[in-house]
């Protein structure tokens, strides 16, 4: 019999260490807090890891993903193909354009953008693809870049779950024309808040200059000691740039990633094996010429062979003070978008239908070995309660 915790098991936990703490205290005491020399080494080496061309640090990867429509042109009239199984920042940064959503169906294995979806849905008002790395797992990206070289289309990719992870041993970030990656709390590196946009470097130098008001020269080049006063606003730009606070943890977690990379591996395959085995239970798939960055375990319930739902099954996790989510609640069931498209939850059906089985587990590199035995028997003692 299972032996209810004391302390609730968060879903997620920023994975920080004092290094960080004293980066970040260092930072503060140089007396340069804002965009500086701490963003623009974090810029050259997350470029350098990923194998990019460039990098450009943002405070958010929506912030990436709404700079890569705006820098490839992209506005009112333009169609831009995207998944349903996603955040809906990759929805609305299209919204944000002037551009309209158009949703491509999941394949059912990896809930990954399926490429036969999206060449179902080009027309000729089509402008972009963003696919979705979902999970951490990557998209079918060959089939997309041959669909968008065959209809002259760019390919913007939506990363947030997606460092490091690779498709055919091309890193995410060095495949599409622009990869936006995100450092929110919850992810595989974190600044807190933050994001970065990869690609080719005259994209990415345009790119910097929406993500600062348009202007031509930022903080550190205006008011350093070699700095000038003089700048000029060429484009009506946004305030998305990051501070070298944030950039100062980057760095450090950086460094680190990779050791955290391998507790997340370990993590996946303690549940691979606690779960594989269970017919009431669906384990997450990695192709074999792909390497996820397994942001997420994401567990699909077999609902046929259980007497509860998935809401009932969080809650009983919850009452097993264990943390849990959902990933995701598909676009077209949110009622801004059911609305305005008129789109029905069986308009895309595998999303629909995997929305409705999906528990997404504890994964962080803080997680102890106890604590993966108790997510682990928690799992197997509701199963057990409730199998049919």
């Amino acid at each position: 019999m299972l032996v209810r915790r004391q302390t609730f098991l968060p879903f997620a936990s920023p994975a920080l260490t004092e290094e960080e703490v004293c980066a970040v205290i260092n930072t503060l005491r140089s007396c340069w807090i804002t965009t500086g020399p701490q963003t623009k080494s974090f810029e050259q080496q997350f470029a350098t890891f990923l194998g990019a061309e460039s990098a450009l640090a943002l405070n958010s990867c929506t912030a990436g993903l709404h700079l890569a429509l705006i820098t490839l042109g992209i506005g009112p009239g333009d169609e831009v193909i995207t998944t349903p199984m996603t955040f809906a920042a990759s929805a609305n940064v299209i919204e944000h354009v002037g551009a309209r959503v158009v949703l491509a169906d999941v394949e059912p294995d990896t809930l990954l953008i399926d490429p036969l979806a999206v060449a179902d849905s080009i027309t000729d008002r089509t402008k972009a693809i963003l696919p979705v790395h979902y999970a951490g797992h990557p998209a079918e990206m060959y089939p997309i870049l041959d669909l968008a070289a065959a209809h002259k289309l760019f390919v913007i990719e939506d990363a947030a779950h997606a460092l490091p992870a690779s498709y055919c041993g091309e890193t995410v970030g060095t495949i599409g024309d622009l990869t936006s990656f995100s450092f929110y709390a919850t992810k595989n590196l974190t600044t807190a808040e933050g994001g970065m946009l990869t690609g080719r470097s005259e994209l990415i130098e345009k790119a910097r200059t929406y993500s600062l008001h348009g202007m031509s020269r930022d903080a550190w080049r205006r008011y350093g000691e070699n700095g000038s006063w003089y700048y000029e606003v060429v484009v009506p730009g946004f305030k998305y740039n990051l501070t070298d606070i944030q950039a100062a943890m980057g760095l450090v977690q950086l460094a680190r990633l990779q050791k955290m990379q391998l507790r997340r591996q370990q993590v996946v395959a303690r549940y691979h094996e606690a779960f594989s085995n269970m017919p009431e239970l669906e384990v997450p798939t990695e192709r074999p010429y792909c390497s996820s960055a397994w942001h997420l375990y994401v567990l699909r319930l077999n609902t046929d062979r259980l007497r509860i739902q998935r809401n009932q099954f969080i809650e009983e996790m919850k009452l097993r003070c264990i943390g849990t989510s959902v990933h995701f609640i598909p676009i077209h069931l949110h009622p801004y978008y059911r609305d305005k498209y008129g789109w029905m939850p069986l308009d895309f059906p595998i999303a629909y239908q995997e929305y409705q089985r999906l528990v997404s587990l504890p994964l962080h590199p803080a997680l102890t070995e106890e604590d993966v035995d108790y997510v682990i028997d928690a799992v197997q003692d509701i199963v057990e309660q409730y199998r049919c």
